[in-house]
């Protein structure tokens, strides 16, 4: 009977080891499988699901960007949470320190991490197109196709020709998934805060429409770098408008030609036949030529009244110009510039 008892008791303490080891043994693969960081990384780094991808696509960029500690650890509880038949597309923080089932969590319910959108020295539609394919989910032919759709601009206010006025240059926090008619709309909505009731008036007195303030601002941007010359360049243009007078921009040539790396604009640059063509056609260009910045666009709703006709680069390479009221006052400055040029042979 002794011997009956002590085998009883040998086999329930053998039992509660084995109970005991399975669960000390469930809870370390449990833990390791949901709350163990997972990820050798010591930045944040992203994770992007689109249409196209699948959970092996994920699991790659896991493996390559994120540097997944236990990859089968993470497949394996994206199984028992269903995930592979619930992903979203989007743009995912991984962070360091962060478990698969943060993760998990944040990709099965679709809680993507901001993209702080920008825009900046965009001249053309190409240029925005590729832009915003390089940080949003949207291709650059998806951006394209709006662009070049007349009637959908006309839908928001503006022709192919004038749609980047409507993308003021700031900061904007996107989803990366977000559509390109969204954004566009998100951008619309951006434009009309933007033209509050003060730059409205101010645009109104000056005698131009928001969209003719952002073609003057775009073509002053192009004509200097220099960031306090900026109203006073825009007073010539707009003297010149006052006047009747062709604004004989050169930038708008390079625009026409499509090649901005020009350094001396020739006869034979002048004859191109394009609407921005300002040599040949009085006023202003059907749009701007560039996405003009903030800073620009006031500096023509507080251009600088003054009575000059004529800029012309100066001879130091400064950037700056030098200003003159007068055909013969400006047939000496740009002499001395041509002579600049030839002496330093730039063509």
């Amino acid at each position: 009977m002794m011997g009956n008892k002590f085998s009883k008791h040998k086999c329930l303490w053998a039992v509660a080891i084995a109970v005991a080891l399975f669960i000390v043994i469930a809870g370390c693969w449990g833990f390791m499988l949901t709350l163990a960081p997972n990820f050798r990384i010591q930045k944040t780094v992203y994770v992007y699901v689109d249409e196209k991808k699948d959970f092996s696509d994920l699991c790659a960029q896991l493996d390559s960007t994120a540097h997944c500690r236990h990859l089968s650890s993470f497949r394996q509880l994206a199984s028992l949470m269903h995930y592979p038949l619930r992903m979203h597309t989007g743009r995912y923080a991984v962070s360091p320190g962060m478990s698969n089932l943060k993760l998990l969590n944040d990709l099965r319910g679709g809680h993507q991490a901001v993209v702080k959108l920008t825009f900046n020295n965009i001249r053309t539609n190409q240029d925005l197109a590729n832009c915003l394919d390089k940080q949003l989910m949207p291709s650059e032919a998806d951006f394209m196709a709006l662009f070049n759709d007349s009637t959908y601009c006309d839908s928001l206010g503006f022709t192919p020709a004038t749609i980047v006025a409507m993308f003021i240059p700031n900061t904007y926090e996107v989803y990366w998934n977000i559509s390109a008619r969204k954004l566009m709309r998100r951008m619309k909505k951006e434009y009309t805060a933007f033209w509050n009731t003060e730059r409205l008036n101010k645009a109104s007195e000056i005698g131009f429409t928001p969209v003719e303030v952002s073609t003057i601002a775009s073509i002053v941007e192009e004509e200097t770098a220099a960031y306090d010359e900026y109203s006073l360049v825009a007073g010539v243009y707009i003297n010149r408008i006052h006047t009747g007078m062709p604004l004989q921009a050169d930038p708008t040539i390079k625009f026409a030609l499509g090649d901005f790396s020009l350094h001396r604009i020739l006869f034979e640059h002048l004859q191109v036949n394009s609407p921005y063509n300002t040599y040949k056609n009085v006023g202003l260009p059907p749009g701007p030529i560039r996405i003009p910045t903030i800073r620009g666009i006031e500096a023509v709703l507080n251009y600088v009244h003054h009575n000059y006709l004529y800029m012309c680069a100066k001879e130091d390479f400064s950037g700056r110009h030098n200003y003159a009221a007068t055909m013969n006052e400006h047939v000496k400055n740009a002499a001395r510039y041509r002579e600049e040029l030839n002496r330093r042979g730039i063509q």
